[in-house]
């Protein structure tokens, strides 16, 4: 009797099977893991991004207005788009971000101003601005809520 060792057309093809399978599994994981990063990562910036408009309009001071500084509002362009804006005469600077293809962006008041000095924002008093993100593909979504004495949650 002839010995061969080695592995049969079988083996290689259960191993190659399960192997497909884990990878199929991981695969979908990962894809799901760094969807909802992206849409964290959102959250985080235009957390920020509010955060500088407030602290901005606190100051009460920013270059390239010619006026008296009203504040900054933080406007909803279209579904991908918001701007964080000076409200003065002038020039003055305004920053203007878009948002991932896969994530829109809505709110229930737009735009949100930040007044000037303290002074709150203009929500109504015992309300809150709600900010939403929807990632597209899943249809998972986000909240911002921004209050009328100006804090971010």
């Amino acid at each position: 009797m002839r010995r061969s060792s080695g592995y049969t057309l079988i083996e290689i093809l259960v191993g190659l099977t399960i192997i497909g399978i884990l990878f199929s599994v991981g695969y979908v994981g990962f894809r799901e893991f760094s969807r909802r990063q992206q849409l964290s990562g959102v959250i985080k910036e235009i957390k920020g991004d509010l955060r500088l408009a407030q602290a901005r309009a606190l100051s009460g001071q920013i270059e390239g207005c010619t006026s008296t500084l009203g504040g900054f509002t933080f406007d909803i362009l279209d579904t991908k788009t918001y701007e964080i804006k000076a409200v003065c005469s002038g020039s003055p600077a305004s920053k203007t971000v878009s948002v991932p293809g896969n994530i829109t962006i809505s709110s229930t008041i737009d735009p949100i101003l930040f007044k000037v000095l303290g002074e709150g924002t203009n929500i109504p008093e015992g309300s809150q601005a709600e900010i939403t993100f929807t990632q597209t593909e899943t249809g998972t979504t986000a909240k911002v809520y921004v209050s009328h004495a100006g804090e971010i949650k």
